[in-house]
């Protein structure tokens, strides 16, 4: 019998991790699928690729398989080892799969077994072919107190799905999204079961909502932790004081030190996104002068000209 090579059959590497073989799988089998492809070998090319998956995503099909070592070509004469010892996976059969759909290499490898099928009941063409649909990803954007507090969405996503004429249409879906507290940017929401159709009665893709926080008049967001500005008085810097300052959560009191220094960091601990840890939220220090625009304030700046021995460049000698 004749060597098969799975991971080109997939086009993957041999290293390629389970997403990766997963997504070739449902790009080969949608593009080989005989209710949608034209090509005369289209049916066995479906076949091909869905043993090969059957084999790549089981982990203990994949360790016997890849035990056979990496020197076989495809289109080899092959024997099984003496002693070989490789199967692996589920005993049982899923939706009338059987063992005569699997090409000899697989039968002399794993006894015909095929276990979770990645495709059911093959039949005619159009009839019994079950693949499953494409995983989606959309963008949602949320504010920062959404991706604090957690909260819920109505969307309206436009899915392709095909018509009892087989025709590709654009349909409106409704979903009720449950945003989780800490959420942060670029992360991603999965939705069992709610990405594109499958093909021949084959499950929904996964549809993934990818988070974007939008920019906030107040804070910034690095991570899980939040910076806010904060504005001081002179004298409130010199001397030290207590500020009430705005956080996600509310308002919280700052011990201001005496001598702060403008840029100066004070840390907030806990008080940034939820999470595992938390995020912390820092008070970025700005001092802040007068405004010189009335007598009484020139004056006093002239005061403090004359009375205090400060200069701000000393350290330029």
């Amino acid at each position: 019998m004749e060597y098969k090579d799975y991971y080109q059959i997939l086009g993957v590497n041999r290293d390629a991790s389970e997403e990766t073989i997963k997504k070739a799988y449902r790009r080969l089998a949608r593009k080989y699928h005989p209710d949608v492809s034209k090509e005369s070998s289209a049916e066995e090319r479906f076949k091909e690729v869905a043993e090969a998956y059957e084999v790549l995503r089981d982990k203990e099909k994949r360790a016997a398989y890849d035990r056979l070592g990496s020197n076989w070509r495809a289109g080899q004469e092959f024997r099984p080892p003496p002693g070989w010892q490789g199967r692996g996976g589920s005993h049982t059969h899923a939706g009338g799969f059987s063992s005569r759909d699997f090409s000899d290499f697989f039968e002399s490898l794993f006894g015909g077994r095929g276990g979770r099928g990645g495709f059911s009941g093959i039949g005619g063409m159009g009839g019994g072919f079950a693949t499953a649909g494409q995983d989606q990803t959309v963008g949602l954007e949320i504010s920062l107190e959404e991706a604090y507090q957690g909260g819920s969405r109505t969307l309206q996503l436009q899915t392709p799905e095909r018509d009892n004429s087989g025709q590709v249409v654009n349909r409106t879906r409704t979903l009720n999204v449950k945003i989780p507290a800490g959420v942060t940017n670029g992360q991603k929401i999965r939705l069992s079961g709610q990405g594109s159709a499958g093909m021949g009665g084959g499950p929904r893709g996964d549809l993934y909502l990818e988070v974007s926080i939008k920019p906030h008049h107040l804070y910034k967001l690095r991570g899980r932790d939040i910076s806010v500005e904060l504005p001081l008085a002179p004298w409130e810097a010199a001397l030290g004081c207590k500020i009430e300052v705005p956080t996600l959560g509310g308002m919280v009191t700052l011990n201001i030190p005496a001598n702060a220094r403008n840029g100066q960091k004070l840390r907030l601990r806990g008080r940034g996104l939820p999470g595992d840890p938390p995020g912390d939220q820092f008070a970025v220090l700005r001092i802040v002068n007068p405004p010189a625009d009335t007598e009484t304030a020139r004056e006093t700046f002239e005061r403090m000209k004359r009375e205090l021995p400060f200069n701000p460049r000393a350290h330029w000698r």
